[in-house]
């Protein structure tokens, strides 16, 4: 009789599963971590867009707040003119980072005196699972219930104010 050489088809077929086991513990594990590293990222750049906010705003004070594509700037090095203030890097001024959508909302007349800064997943429990926004007080707030992305129906100055603040 020959000896054979190799593995045969049954131990294959249990190194295949051992893998597929340690594969479903550690996915579910890893896009947590994204989703965590994802929220982290939204809230330093709805901290980023306040501080943005608020300098413009004391530069500006005939004008008030503005929004995110006048506090950005396209181009290296960004050119300032009056319709950028290259206050924040490009593409957060875009509107979309790290799996988040931006919108910062003056609101009420010019100058505008009031402001809301939202941050929502762009794909809900796979981007992140929690929506921040802030005021013009600079507090952050999070939403834990899940929040549309679009637009118009983002997390506005009259929910804002009631929603958990970060600590």
């Amino acid at each position: 009789m020959r000896k054979q050489k190799g593995f045969s088809l049954i131990e294959l077929l249990i190194v295949v599963a051992i893998i597929l086991i340690i594969a479903a513990i550690a996915i579910p594990n890893l896009l947590r971590a994204r989703i965590a590293a994802n929220e982290s990222s939204a809230v330093a750049s709805v901290r980023t867009i306040n501080t943005a906010e608020i300098t413009y705003q004391t530069g500006n004070p005939t004008l008030g707040y503005t929004t995110l594509p006048i506090l950005g700037g396209a181009g290296s090095p960004c050119t300032l003119s009056a319709t950028t203030a290259c206050l924040i890097d490009n593409t957060l001024a875009l509107g979309t980072k790290s799996g988040y959508l931006f919108v910062a909302t003056p609101q009420t007349a010019a100058p505008f005196t009031q402001l809301t800064v939202s941050a929502v997943p762009v794909t809900f429990n796979q981007t992140g699972v929690r929506g921040f926004c802030s005021n013009e007080d600079a507090v952050i707030r999070s939403s834990v219930a899940p929040v549309t992305t679009a637009p118009t129906q983002q997390l506005t100055d009259g929910n804002c104010a009631g929603l958990t603040v970060l600590q």
